[in-house]
């Protein structure tokens, strides 16, 4: 096997794999829409800042407790995804079935866009919301995607030879 060949078996995983994820995560979204309407409006409510021990401190003036709020956001972020599983399918075609790399960039790179959208829409949104204080795990999951994608950005676009 030759470098050219290996390279293309571990793009292809790559995105393989991230597709599948990226499609996961937007069916979880759309099958368990309520309930994931809800996650995203106790993040936005501030809900955990006030289970015992309950924590006071003025960013709690930023809590919005309106589920048409919470549900324009999860809709947002469902937007992102559907544009992020759509180009990553198309590219995931071209690199193994289409024109190969070169053909398949463009895709990938937009599904790697719109999903950097979405999980800085989710990190900055905790950000406002304060999650990092009761939430720390949820941030943390973001940041490790955030990375993820990078990753995914590099293994795309470095030039390998």
């Amino acid at each position: 096997m030759d470098t050219h060949a290996s390279l293309m078996i571990f793009q292809a995983t790559c995105f393989l794999g991230f597709s599948l994820w990226l499609s996961i995560a937007l069916i979880n979204n759309l099958h368990a829409f309520s309930s994931s309407v809800a996650a995203v409006g106790a993040t936005m409510a501030m809900a955990p800042l006030r289970q015992p021990p309950a924590i006071d401190f003025p960013l709690l003036a930023r809590a919005l407790a309106s589920p048409a709020l919470h549900r324009l956001a999860l809709i947002v972020v469902i937007l992102l995804q559907i544009v992020a599983v759509l180009a990553a399918w198309t590219g995931c075609y071209e690199l193994l079935l289409g024109d190969g790399l070169d053909a398949a960039r463009p895709w990938l790179n937009l599904a790697l866009s719109a999903a950097l959208a979405f999980l800085f829409a989710m990190l900055l949104g905790g950000l406002w919301f304060g999650y990092w204080i009761r939430q720390e795990g949820l941030q943390l999951t973001h940041l490790v995607l955030v990375v993820w994608v990078l990753l995914n950005f590099l293994v795309l676009n470095l030039r390998w030879s």
